[in-house]
């Protein structure tokens, strides 16, 4: 019952707070103007006000304050989320350079790491698990403290991957926030098969409502015509609590792998294209999944809908499905999202 108070306030908090976010940006001129200011993979028009992700953070800080224990842990997503939101907003107001954001991520999750989060092993889909934290250095800094090189390791990689991967699938108005929302909240409903760490399965549920919810009542303001942009502060924030959730219940990658399946593939392509290309993987361009479905006349509320679909049925299958079943169903989704994506280059080839 608290998760479900928690996910509705948090709705709630996100949904009030989002106009003054609004006017706040466009007082401080936080804003995106294509008369002023061109990007590549930019789909809409007119002046949109940016910085939306302070509105989720804000949701997402004051209902955990209020609902959950506040143990190392928690305390230290809290921190690397604000530090992430910063780099958000300062990448909204002066366009840093995407090698500079990057560090940054890289920095952010391992400061979330220091704080104790880690993946001590990591699931097998053919059974069994690979364990990570046999390699442990130990050091004294005021007090012992260790670290798990492997598992620490894994979990900078894998957080900053979920950090730019989702980020990515931000361009159409509404895209972000449902689909996110619709993970979190699976991966909260799944949570309580088995945790980890020092967080028990009720505050990684409630938590994921949480995270949920604060996307959800962004989602009105979003949707088209968007009122505002999560910014990369939000699509960063997306990224990064979605893979901090898959690490908080352990064995949930391959969850996450298959809730996540579009954008998860639709970033991998997008890397192997961009290098194919001889182009810098971190360059952004007109070449992700929302942009070929734009090129084919679908609008933006279709794409949309598109994505929170495909996300509410993956994560219902993932309700359902095991390691190994997993594992087929999301190359099943690979195979045939890289033959859609063929035929549309196809379609727009033969248009020319």
């Amino acid at each position: 019952m608290d998760s479900i108070l928690a996910l509705l306030f948090a709705v709630l908090v996100s949904y009030a707070v989002t106009p003054y976010v609004i006017a706040w940006a466009v007082k401080h001129n936080l804003v995106t103007d294509r008369a002023k200011r061109t990007h590549p993979a930019h789909t809409h028009k007119g002046i949109i006000p940016r910085g939306g992700g302070i509105a989720i953070f804000v949701a997402i800080l004051l209902v955990t304050v209020l609902f959950l224990p506040l143990n190392k842990i928690m305390v230290g997503i809290l921190i690397s989320s604000f530090l992430l939101l910063i780099v958000g907003l300062l990448d909204d107001r002066y366009d840093l350079s995407p090698y500079l954001r990057f560090g940054a991520n890289i920095l952010i999750s391992a400061i979330v790491i220091g704080f104790g989060l880690g993946i001590p092993f990591v699931s097998s889909p053919f059974g069994g698990v690979l364990r990570l934290d046999q390699w442990r250095i130990v050091f004294d800094f005021f007090g012992k403290h260790s670290i798990l090189v492997f598992a620490d390791i894994a979990a900078i990689i894998w957080l900053t991957w979920t950090t730019n991967m989702i980020n990515w699938s931000k361009g159409v108005d509404g895209q972000l926030p449902g689909f996110v929302g619709i993970a979190a909240l699976f991966l909260g409903i799944l949570a309580n098969r088995f945790v980890g760490h020092d967080v028990s399965a009720q505050t990684v549920m409630t938590f994921a409502f949480i995270v949920g919810g604060a996307f959800i009542g962004f989602l009105p303001y979003n949707f088209f015509p968007q009122k505002i942009m999560p910014g990369y502060g939000g699509g960063a924030l997306a990224g990064f609590l979605l893979g901090v959730l898959s690490i908080l219940s352990f064995g949930k990658f391959g969850t996450a792998f298959l809730i996540l399946a579009i954008p998860m593939l639709d970033a991998a392509y997008t890397i192997i294209r961009r290098i194919k290309n001889k182009k810098s993987p971190f360059k952004a361009d007109w070449g992700h999944l929302h942009h070929k479905l734009l090129d084919i006349g679908w609008g933006k509320r279709r794409i949309a809908v598109f994505y929170w679909f495909i996300t509410f049925i993956l994560g219902l299958s993932s309700l359902f499905l095991e390691g190994i079943e997993k594992l087929i169903v999301f190359l099943m989704i690979a195979v045939v999202l890289f033959a859609f994506i063929m035929i549309i280059e196809r379609m727009k080839k033969d248009s020319l």
